[in-house]
C-alpha cells in the first residue's frame, strides 16, 4: 500500500492533531504517501484533498482542535455521496483511509470498507463513549478542563454561599461528569446511567449547610436534563441560591494533556501499522495499557459500561 489518507469527523476533541501528525510521519517513515482530507466525509465526496508532508504537521502536536477540521456529513450517508465518495478514491489512487472520530465516523468508516476500500478507525471523541476501549482521544483534557471549571466556580459559589449546578458534555455517557466530579470533589453527581432523586440532592445540600459548609458543587451530565431547571428546583425546595453553569463547547478545546498526545500518537502509528499490513475493517483501542484492534463491527456492539465502582467511591468521599 502506497498512498493512504487520513480524514477526522463528527465532533472535534483535542489530541486529534497529534494523531494527524502520527498519522503523517508514520506514513511517510514506510515510504507511503499520506494524502490529507479536509472537513470529514465532505471532503471526500467534494475531492477537498492534499498530500502531506513532514512540514504539514509541524508544530501540531500541541494544538487543540483538527487541523483538517471536521464536519457531520448527511450526503455521505446516502448511495449517492458513497458513489462520489468512491469516485474520488479511485481517481487519486487512495488504497487505504484511517478516519478519526466517534460511533459515527466508525460507521462511515465501515461503509467505505464496504464498497471496497481498506479503513481503520481511531478513537476521538471526548464523551468516551466506546464501550471497547477503555478510553478515546480528547477525554483526559475534557476531564481536566472540567477540574479547572470547578475549581474556579467552587471560589465564587463559597464567597456567596451558593450552590452551583455544571451541566457538562457527554451525550448519554457519563463518564466526564463521573470522573470530573470525583476528581473535583463534587458534592453530587449527576449521570445518565443511575436514577436519581432531586428531594436526595436536596438533603445533602441542606446537611452541608448545616454543618457550616459554605458551598456545594453538583456535576450534571448533558444526558440528564437541564442545569437551569435542576438550578430552579433546587434553590424552591431548600432555600439556598443555587447557580446553573453549563460549560459546553469550552469542554472540547484547549491544548491537549500529555496523556491525550501519547495515545494519540500510539493510536495514530497503529492505524498505519494495520493499513500496511493490509489489514481493514478495524478500529484502535487501549485496554489497561496495551494497544488492541477489533473488527468494526464488533466494536460498535459493544456498549459502554458504566464505572459502578468509581460511582460509589464518589458518593462515599461526598458525605
Amino acid at each position: 500500500m502506497k498512498k493512504i489518507a487520513v480524514l477526522t469527523s463528527g465532533g472535534d476533541a483535542p489530541g486529534m492533531n497529534a494523531a494527524i501528525r502520527a498519522v503523517v510521519r508514520s506514513g511517510i517513515y514506510n515510504d507511503a504517501k499520506v494524502m490529507a482530507i479536509k472537513q470529514g466525509f465532505n471532503g471526500l465526496i467534494n475531492a477537498n484533498i492534499e498530500e502531506m508532508n513532514l512540514s504539514s504537521v509541524a508544530d501540531i502536536i500541541h494544538r487543540g482542535g483538527t487541523i483538517l477540521r471536521t464536519a457531520r456529513s448527511e450526503e455521505f450517508r446516502t448511495e449517492e455521496g458513497q458513489r462520489k465518495a468512491l469516485n474520488v478514491i479511485n481517481v487519486l489512487g487512495i488504497e487505504g483511509i484511517i478516519v478519526i472520530g466517534g460511533d459515527g465516523s466508525f460507521k462511515g468508516a465501515k461503509k467505505l470498507n464496504d464498497l471496497g476500500i481498506p479503513t481503520i478507525g481511531v478513537p476521538g471523541t471526548i464523551d468516551n463513549d466506546l464501550g471497547y476501549t477503555d478510553y478515546t482521544i480528547g477525554f483526559d483534557t475534557s476531564i481536566n478542563t472540567v477540574i479547572d471549571a470547578i475549581s474556579k466556580i467552587r471560589d465564587t459559589s463559597t464567597s456567596h454561599g451558593r450552590a452551583n449546578i455544571i451541566e457538562v458534555m457527554g451525550r448519554h455517557c457519563g463518564d466526564i461528569a463521573l470522573m470530573a466530579g470525583l476528581a473535583g470533589g463534587a458534592e453530587s453527581i449527576i449521570v445518565p446511567e443511575v436514577g436519581f432523586n432531586v428531594d436526595q440532592v436536596c438533603n445533602k445540600l441542606l446537611k452541608g449547610r448545616n454543618r457550616g459548609k459554605l458551598h456545594s458543587i453538583i456535576i450534571l451530565a448533558e444526558g440528564v436534563g437541564g442545569a437551569v431547571e435542576m438550578s430552579k428546583e433546587i434553590e424552591d425546595k431548600t432555600g439556598i441560591e443555587t447557580r446553573a453553569t453549563i460549560l459546553g463547547h469550552i469542554q472540547r478545546g484547549g491544548s491537549p494533556t500529555a496523556s491525550d498526545r501519547i495515545l494519540a500518537s500510539k493510536m495514530g502509528a497503529k492505524a498505519v501499522d494495520l493499513l500496511l499490513q493490509g489489514i481493514s475493517n478495524r478500529v484502535v483501542g487501549v485496554n489497561g495499557k496495551k494497544l488492541i484492534d477489533m473488527d468494526i463491527d464488533e466494536a460498535l456492539s459493544i456498549k459502554s459500561n458504566f464505572d459502578m465502582e468509581t460511582y460509589e467511591l464518589a458518593k462515599i468521599l461526598s458525605i
